[in-house]
């Protein structure tokens, strides 16, 4: 896999795979990536789904099924840099605990708008935000900046106010736009829990009903504390409902990867 510390070098992003023939939202993947792509002015074919469904098909199966995440199997990252290459690499998904996640607060990475935000070639400072977690005895690391809970390493932030909104930080400050929001969001809402965008400062976290974060290879996970210091009732009302439906929808809601031929 291609590494560079130049954001516009590349623009990637990681799929859901059951490590057979089916993928986990591939037309809200795809559509970010274009987008994310224009803003970092790197062109992408327009077979592309078809180019990835090829390599796909090459792809040898695991031998190691050991220790397998039984909700995600593997992931499928997609790699397009600058010069137009195309790579993919497949690997086994983390096992995530059933038990509220550690997290530590950290630094956003020093990139500016409209580079932060998307999944661009500079990706190593989240990485090195993950590591840091681990080596804290936490799970996952929360990114900052002037106050506000602006992103999460590979995940979303989601705060449960008391007043029954779910709100997440917002991609015009620099948060990911998240593909399992999409995915999940609609479902959330007809379950009786809006979701909306908002700047989530400290005061609104130390009040919050519960905290959680969400992405495609986590799916759906609680949070207990930020730096030791407990956050809400974990596992409450939002996680119980969001993982519902990130549950069903991983009872129902695979493609088979023939799909990205007509996409």
């Amino acid at each position: 896999m291609p590494n560079s510390a130049e954001p516009h070098s590349q623009v990637w992003t990681a799929m859901a795979w059951d490590g057979k023939k089916s993928i986990l939202a591939p037309d809200l993947h795809f559509n970010r990536l274009f987008r994310h792509s224009q803003i970092l002015g790197i062109e992408i074919n327009d077979d592309l789904p078809k180019i990835i469904l090829n390599k796909l098909e090459k792809q040898d199966q695991f031998e190691n099924l050991d220790e397998l995440n039984y909700e995600i199997p593997f992931l499928v990252k997609i790699i397009i840099k600058k010069d137009g290459e195309i790579f993919i690499q497949t690997r086994k998904n983390k096992h995530w605990q059933d038990d509220p996640l550690q997290a530590i607060s950290m630094k956003l990475p020093d990139f500016e708008l409209p580079i932060l935000g998307t999944k661009h070639g500079n990706w190593q400072p989240y990485d090195e935000a993950r590591k840091q977690a681990i080596n804290h005895d936490s799970d996952i690391a929360l990114l900052f900046k002037n106050n506000l809970l602006i992103d999460g390493d590979y995940c979303l932030p989601l705060m449960l106010d008391n007043d029954g909104v779910a709100y997440h930080p917002s991609n015009v400050d620099g948060a990911l736009d998240s593909v399992t929001l999409q995915f999940l969001r609609n479902d959330v809402e007809e379950l009786g829990i809006p979701i909306r965008s908002a700047k989530i400062n400290l005061k609104m976290l130390s009040r919050a009903s519960e905290l959680i974060v969400i992405g495609s290879g986590m799916g759906v996970c609680s949070v207990g504390s930020i730096d030791g210091t407990p956050i809400g009732k974990p596992k409450g009302k939002l996680y119980q409902v969001a993982r519902a439906v990130w549950l069903n929808k991983l009872n129902n809601d695979w493609q088979n990867w023939n799909f990205l031929r007509e996409l």
